[in-house]
């Protein structure tokens, strides 16, 4: 028997028409540094008694179909899942095109997603698949990515390939030199790491069914969160913590003139940190912060990427 191995690994996403219910075609290869959404089952003990101290067979649970997935910070793929994360965008251009997804979405779109490992064989969909979060992390080194919380409907066993000739988005990814951190308008300096985690908060509607399965996940109250680490050098940030003046924040990456993503928080809430000098070496200072719904903007986070992509 063959030993199944990642890197012979191969992923298949498609946005469905109705939740739940995988598309027939018309899917895209996406590149993937982990996949960790599965189908787990649990063994409920019996309760039973009278059979002496050995117990009785167990029972199976419901079924759930979660967990995470990793993908490149890549500045074509990268709007595949913001529009499972947001919803689809507003474009405009005629090339470059600009992708703009905003927070609020009442609706969020779904997907289904083919992990086959051909090595064994193994063919296996998660449909109903929805992007409960995501978190970036900007630092001067490791590649950048985004690590994603999924909740799904359903896993299928599959006997083939669902789509022999899918399309794929080819790779431009952005390096970790390229990131910016602004307030304001302005750049921040010092800035040793930033996060940021959009969370969409996805209620599972877990109700009885013969299949295991839930009804559905739908958004509830969106959060943005996050935190900026700073090398001490002023009091500026402190002052606003202190005041609980709120900022608008942009993260994210810049390769050139027409090839972008930049995340707004349009109002931003900065708690007040501790100040630890641990040495002589330089001092650090964490702002944890929390975005807000700006009356001005209408909402509380944008998201732009501008790219050569005709449209998601």
């Amino acid at each position: 028997m063959a030993l199944g191995f990642g890197a012979n690994a191969m992923f298949l996403a498609a946005y469905e028409a109705a939740y739940g219910t995988p598309p027939a075609a018309d899917y895209r290869q996406v590149q993937l540094a982990r996949y960790g959404v599965s189908a787990r089952q649990n063994l409920l003990d019996n309760d039973l008694l009278g059979t002496g101290r050995d117990p009785s067979p167990p029972v199976l649970g419901a079924i759930t179909v979660d967990g995470e997935i990793v993908v490149p910070m890549d500045a074509r793929s990268t709007g595949f899942w913001l529009k499972g994360l947001l919803g689809p965008p507003t474009t405009a251009g005629t090339g470059p095109y600009t992708h703009t997804f905003i927070s609020g979405a009442q609706a969020l779109p779904s997907l289904s997603i083919q992990a086959i490992n051909p090595d064994v064989p193994l063919y296996r969909t998660h449909s109903g698949l929805r992007i409960d979060s995501a978190t970036i992390r900007l630092e001067r080194e490791n590649l950048p990515s985004a690590t994603l919380a999924c909740v799904a409907q359903g896993e299928s066993i599959d006997g083939a390939i669902r789509d022999a000739d899918p399309d794929l988005y080819t790779p431009l990814r952005f390096g970790p030199f390229q990131g910016e951190v602004k307030r304001d308008g302005a750049l921040l300096g010092r800035v040793v790491s930033v996060e940021l985690a959009y969370r969409n908060n996805l209620d599972r509607i877990e109700t009885i069914r013969s299949d295991g399965l839930i009804d559905g996940a739908e958004p509830t109250l969106a959060a943005c969160t996050g935190s900026i680490v700073v090398r001490f050098d002023g009091t500026a940030l402190f002052d606003a913590a202190r005041a609980g003046t709120p900022m608008e924040l942009v993260f994210g990456y810049v390769r050139d003139a027409s090839t972008s993503l930049l995340f707004t928080v349009h109002e931003a809430y900065l708690s007040r940190p501790g100040l630890a000098i641990e040495g002589p070496a330089g001092i650090q200072a964490t702002f944890e912060f929390q975005g807000a719904n700006n009356a001005v903007a209408g909402r509380m986070l944008t998201a732009i990427l501008m790219n050569d992509v005709v449209s998601y």
